[in-house]
């Protein structure tokens, strides 16, 4: 069966070098739950520009029974976990049954396919574990994303990189590029070193793209552990730290990916410096580009918001934004029973919901946060939303502490269910999109961009992507970054006064009295995202920098 026969589609003259990408989640479409953030909301756009390219790639992730988890409200309207199974009519069953060792056993792995009409993307495939062949234990290696239990996120790596190697053998199909979309499918390399026994042969098919800024974020176990769970396929621990240089008794994903690798890129220029300096004092190791991550124009732009900007029709603009603030404002009415208003400047905080990201940062200065909500003349209101980590005891802490303390305002909302239908409305429906982690901890950050695509105004401290993007008062509003050599609890302090300093003296004022300028500066963030930031400038920049050997 050929390629065209088997896809639908045939790959692009520019495009004909074939590329396999191992992403552990992908975020196509909201009907299809495998994805907890911006990981998989970059996968799930470089598939889409793919397809729209008509690249020669191919998706392999997994599906997740219960997918990330379900965001919902317990009875005091804090959030809780829920994981519920998810069916999807709309997969392929491949009939083919892999068997992948696992911790000295052999575990059956299912591929699915999902083709590229369903929903406009390369074409992808899912694994799954979840068989009757298999007992619990490994049934339950695909059941959630991200499990808690080390062993079974081992597990979940070794599917996923050695599985998908063995499915695209299976499937007669040989890339000429593997590229793995962070550490997670580092087993890969073990399976392909078993085929050419040559580090240098594995070097010439494989890149990289790391998404961590700092080295306690970079997954790493024990190697005793990891050859207990076989790992490292047929290698043996000795081999596999004298091939890769390696020392010590912790194997780190990452470091070792860079040492598999023959490229591999960071997803900012601002990341490619953090992880130059961060990795560079390592032998062996690749050359680290930079690739600033982007999003897919088609799927997130509305497209009367992108006709009246470029027809320069600000009342069409305005009508437009309001009629989708209506839409926003129907999800916020719903969940928390407050009333908003489309005349009033809405600001949105929504994104993975992790403690450097600081979603209570508004709040550090409690007597001026009461301020803002109920200034008469320059109104606002403030959206939060996000899913953190079920097992990030902080970061549940933190969301559920900023519903109670902003449950008596009227125009405080914190929504639940943050996936792409509830992101899309949000980036749709806000005014001002804010951005406030703390700085050099977001490798490049993606929602920003999609939200100016969409009329919303960034209000961002100046990391990852956004230094690229960048002219404040011009196409976003920038918060000056605290000194370095402040103590975080200072820098907290620091960065809250110049974030309520910008809102208070220059968004705000903006919004109210000068609406031909905010305007304006609508009008500059569009032209800035697009298109530099948008994803088929991503797809493009991979085939030609990375899936290419070097001159």
């Amino acid at each position: 069966m050929t390629r065209t026969e088997r896809f639908g589609y045939s790959p692009d003259a520019e495009y004909q070098t074939s590329v396999a990408y191992f992403s552990m989640e992908f975020a196509v479409d909201q009907s299809l739950k495998i994805y907890s953030g911006g990981l998989g909301f970059l996968s799930g756009s470089h598939l889409r520009s793919a397809f729209e390219l008509k690249q020669n790639l191919l998706g392999i992730g997994m599906r997740w029974k219960y997918g990330y988890y379900d965001q919902v409200r317990d009875k005091d309207n804090h959030m809780v976990s829920a994981f519920v199974q998810k069916d999807y009519s709309f997969l392929e069953d491949t009939g083919i049954i892999l068997s992948v060792p696992v911790h000295s056993a052999t575990v059956k792995v299912k591929a699915f396919l999902l083709r590229p009409t369903t929903f406009g993307t390369a074409p992808l495939f899912l694994l799954s574990t979840d068989l009757p062949e298999n007992d619990e234990v490994s049934r339950s290696i695909t059941h959630r994303l991200y499990d808690p239990n080390e062993t079974t996120r081992i597990a979940q790596s070794i599917i996923l990189g050695i599985g998908g190697g063995m499915l695209l053998d299976q499937l007669n199909l040989q890339p000429d590029y593997y590229h793995m979309n962070e550490g997670h499918a580092v087993p890969l390399n073990f399976y392909l070193y078993s085929k050419y026994q040559n580090l240098n042969e594995i070097k010439k098919r494989m890149v990289f793209t790391t998404h961590t800024p700092e080295l306690a974020g970079n997954e790493e176990h024990d190697f005793s552990l990891l050859k207990e769970m076989s790992f490292f396929y047929h290698m043996q621990e000795h081999e596999v730290k004298f091939v890769l240089g390696l020392e010590g008794e912790k194997f780190n994903y990452t470091l070792a990916a860079l040492k598999f690798s023959g490229k591999a890129n960071a997803v900012s220029k601002l990341h490619g410096e953090v992880a130059r300096k961060m990795w560079g004092g390592y032998d062996g190791i690749c050359e680290i580009f930079s690739i600033t991550n982007a999003q897919n124009q088609k799927y997130w732009q509305d497209k009367a918001i992108a006709k009246s900007v470029t027809e320069h029709k600000e009342q069409e603009f305005l009508d437009r934004k309001k009629e989708l603030k209506s839409r926003l404002f129907r999800q916020v009415a719903d969940q928390t029973g407050k009333l908003f208003d489309e005349n009033v400047l809405t600001l949105v905080w929504a994104r993975r919901f992790a403690g450097y990201k600081r979603a209570d940062l508004l709040m550090h200065d409690w007597t001026r946060f009461e301020i803002l909500l109920k200034h008469s003349k320059y109104p606002i209101q403030i959206i939060w939303a996000g899913k953190p980590y079920p097992e990030d005891t902080g970061a549940n802490q933190i969301f559920n502490q900023i519903i109670d303390k902003t449950k008596a305002f009227p125009n405080c909302a914190v929504l639940v269910g943050y996936e792409l239908g509830l992101s899309s409305l949000l980036k749709k429906g806000a005014d001002v999109w804010l951005n406030n982690p703390k700085m050099y901890r977001e490798a490049s950050g993606t929602s920003g961009m999609t939200a100016a695509m969409n009329g919303a105004i960034n209000l961002s401290i100046p990391d990852g992507w956004i230094p690229e993007f960048a002219l404040n008062g011009e196409n976003c509003f920038l918060i000056e970054p605290a000194q370095d050599s402040l103590s975080e609890e200072e820098r907290d302090k620091t960065e809250n006064g110049n974030l309520m300093d910008v809102l208070e003296k220059t968004v705000l004022p903006t919004y109210y009295d000068h609406p031909s300028k905010w305007f304006n500066i609508v009008q500059n963030g569009i032209k800035g995202v697009l298109p530099e930031f948008e994803s088929a400038r991503m797809a493009e920049a991979y085939y030609k920098q990375m899936y290419r050997q070097a001159d």
